[in-house]
């Protein structure tokens, strides 16, 4: 059985173009694999503590090696504690929009209370940066209002600090196998819009039948 956790990173719901990639890949292949137990972290409705001083202090402890504080144990647990369902997992869905040419801030605030020594990678001076998302597969829904093709104004060689920096933090936390899909000029008139929506939903399915056949 397939566990599958689903990382909602847009605030807008039913409206969101990444989440209805997202969904759709979900749907498609709870079809093949109607036993996949699916998890989902909405970023927008998750208490996500501050990175504070006691969290802050309790990392460098760690890594020196020492004893906690009863503060400093509280505040790794936390961390811990949303770093679990990515190690539960062995399918990951995030659902991604572009916001000014990055990602979410929630999304970047959950990658920096997860990313930590002994939660999502380990560290030696031997064996040096060891990710613990070692594989599973990930699958990510990208949405953009704009035009970032080649020969637009905002080509994605320049602009595009969303998927780069996405895939970059998987393969840093071990995961090697990423997927992708890209529903981009939602923000070109309602044609252009839900044309890209279905040329979204089209590519959903396909990976999703393809991975479902793979597993």
């Amino acid at each position: 059985m397939t566990t599958l956790l689903h990382i909602e990173c847009s605030p807008r719901k039913h409206r969101s173009a990444s989440l209805e990639a997202a969904h759709g890949f979900i749907e498609r292949y709870r079809h093949h694999r109607p036993a996949t137990e699916v998890m989902t972290l909405d970023l927008w409705s998750e208490p996500l503590p501050d990175l504070d001083q006691p969290a802050m202090d309790a990392k460098y402890a760690a890594l020196a090696g020492l004893a906690l504080s009863p503060e400093q144990a509280k505040a790794w647990q936390r961390l811990e504690a949303l770093g679990a369902p990515l190690l539960k997992a062995d399918l990951i869905v995030l659902s991604v929009p572009l916001w000014n040419f990055g990602i979410p801030y929630k999304l970047k605030h959950f990658i920096d209370l997860v990313s930590h020594k002994g939660i999502l990678f380990e560290f030696s001076p031997e064996r040096g940066l060891e990710g613990l998302l070692g594989g599973r597969i990930a699958v990510v829904t990208y949405a953009r209002g704009l035009d970032f093709s080649a020969q637009s104004a905002t080509p994605a060689e320049r602009f595009d600090f969303q998927k780069p920096y996405v895939e970059a933090w998987l393969q840093f936390v071990g995961i090697t196998e990423v997927h992708s899909v890209t529903v981009e000029k939602t923000l070109l008139g309602q044609d252009m819009d839900e044309a890209s929506r279905r040329a979204g939903a089209e590519q959903a399915h396909a990976l999703a039948d393809r991975l479902a056949g793979q597993r």
